[in-house]
Order: C-alpha cells, then sequence, then structure tokens
C-alpha cells in the first residue's frame, strides 16, 4: 500500500471514528483485505490512547473521575464506566484501570499507588476485585473494548500464533528445514525470530536467513519499533532476512532490502533454495 493511500485511510477513520466504516473504507480500496483496515484502525486507536493517556492519568482527572464514578455508584447506576469512556473518547480498559489504580489506592494502599503487577492481574481477572460492583464495571470495560487492554492482548497473541502457524506450514510443505524460537532460546538466545532457517533461501536476489511472522499491518510508528527492538538485532546477530506483515505494509517502508531486510506480505512463491552440500 502507498503512503498516500494509507494517509487516506485514516483521514476516512477520523471521520468516522468507528469500526463500522470498515466496510464502507473496503470499497473504496477494493485491493486492502478486511483485516488490514481492521489492524489499521486499531494501531491508530492505540496511538491516539497513548498520545492523550497522560491528560487522563493526571491526579486531578483521576481524582475527578473516580468521584464521578463513586457518586454514579452511590445512586445504584449501572454501565458507568463504559457511558463515561464514551464521553471521554477514552478507552474503556484505560479508564478501567484509572479507576481500579485509584479505588485500590483510597482502600487499601493508604493513599499510595497500588503495584502494577496487582492492578495487572485484577484487570485480567476482575473477580480478583473485593468490590463486586466494581467488578462488574471492569469486567465489562474488559469485555468492550478489542482495541485496548487485556482483550486486545489476547486477541492479537491469538492471531499472532495462528499467522506464525500458518508460516510453519508452509515451510514444512517446501520441505525447509528451520528451528523456532523456543528451540532457540533453549540455545541461549535473548531476541529470536519466529523462524531460523538451517539453510538459506533467496529471495528476489536478496539471501534470507530469518523469518518474522507479523499479524498486523505494518504502518511506520510500529515498523520503525520493530525495526529498533528486533530486526536489527536479528540482522546483527543472524544476517540477512524477510518480515512478513500478512496483513500488508506501506510500501515505502521496505528501504532496507540492501541492508539485509525485506518486507512481503505473504510468503514469496518463487524462492531459490540453496544447496547444502555446496561449502
Amino acid at each position: 500500500m502507498r503512503l498516500a493511500s494509507y494517509n487516506e485511510i485514516v483521514k476516512m477513520m477520523h471521520t468516522y471514528q468507528s469500526r463500522d466504516c470498515l466496510p464502507i473504507i473496503a470499497e473504496k480500496f477494493p485491493g486492502v483485505s478486511l483485516n488490514a483496515l481492521g489492524s489499521i484502525f486499531s494501531q491508530d486507536y492505540q496511538k491516539k490512547m497513548r498520545k492523550t493517556h497522560y491528560l487522563h492519568y493526571s491526579p486531578e482527572a483521576s481524582t475527578g473521575y473516580y468521584k464521578r464514578f463513586a457518586e454514579a455508584l452511590a445512586r445504584g447506576e449501572r454501565n458507568i464506566l463504559i457511558g463515561m469512556s464514551h464521553e471521554l473518547d477514552l478507552s474503556p480498559a484505560l479508564l478501567g484501570r484509572i479507576i481500579l489504580e485509584r479505588h485500590l489506592s483510597v482502600t487499601k494502599y493508604e493513599g499510595e499507588t497500588p503495584p502494577k503487577t496487582i492492578v495487572t492481574s485484577c484487570m485480567k481477572e476482575p473477580s480478583l476485585i473485593e468490590d463486586p460492583r466494581l467488578a462488574i464495571e471492569i469486567h465489562q470495560c474488559v469485555l468492550c473494548d478489542d482495541h485496548y487492554g487485556p482483550l486486545c492482548d489476547s486477541i492479537k497473541h491469538s492471531i499472532g500464533h495462528e499467522y506464525e502457524f500458518k508460516l510453519n506450514h508452509i515451510l514444512d510443505r517446501l520441505g525447509l528445514a528451520y528451528i523456532g524460537e523456543d528451540q532457540m532460546r533453549t540455545k541461549g538466545y535473548d531476541k529470536t525470530p519466529d523462524v531460523k532457517l538451517e539453510v538459506p533461501i533467496a529471495v528476489d536476489g536478496h539471501i534470507v536467513n530469518w523469518i518474522e511472522s507479523k499479524a498486523s499491518f505494518g504502518d511506520e510508528h510500529s515498523h520503525q519499533g520493530y525495526l529498533k527492538e528486533q530486526f536489527w538485532s536479528y540482522w546483527n546477530r543472524f544476517g540477512p532476512g524477510m518480515v512478513i506483515y500478512w496483513f500488508g505494509f506501506i510500501d515505502e517502508l521496505d528501504v532496507n532490502q540492501d541492508k539485509g531486510i525485506i518486507l512481503r506480505d505473504h510468503f514469496p512463491e518463487h524462492i531459490v533454495k540453496m544447496d547444502p552440500s555446496v561449502k
């Protein structure tokens, strides 16, 4: 996908501000899958939350949100946090975490910030929250938020495994020998790609020693982060490799081919297998 098309898609998403716009955008961009559009929408939403979350986490804001929630709870209202999140244009899971942190601070930690591990555990399993009404509200926030929070993480983890399995199936069908990241970690590697080929292949004239599977769309923000945190580390350790963004990527990001990192949106149909007997 060209950058101009990506920018136009994001602009349309900002106009509608809802996942309901995806079929409409798909009609205008018939070459872009709904999976790609969904990934772009989620990434853009998460970037927005990262840019604005500090405003909601300020002591003044969090205190005000908690006071408002407690008053509504005392009046016997329901679905309080979901309504507040829509009004504030804030992720339900993020608002739920803010309220939970404040609640634990007031009720159990004498005004101190509760440990992040405790808060995270309660967000993943709201039944751990002692106040049943708060537990229900937090549970609703988690279930209603498929862009942020524990449910989003679970969805991404599940889809990631699905496409890693797809990659492994392709490699097995082609008879390519490889080892996975679990096997590499047993050998002491800390940062590992999804697949390390035992015998390199060539793709469009580029040597590929390793393959990383990304069940997402490759936008500039995520790709630059992956380059810094993952891809260059793989390159330093294993040599040149290939990243598959199964839901597509911005074409202009594929600028490191000559340096040893190529991008694809599927496993290439035409590869050249190296002869392992040739030294």
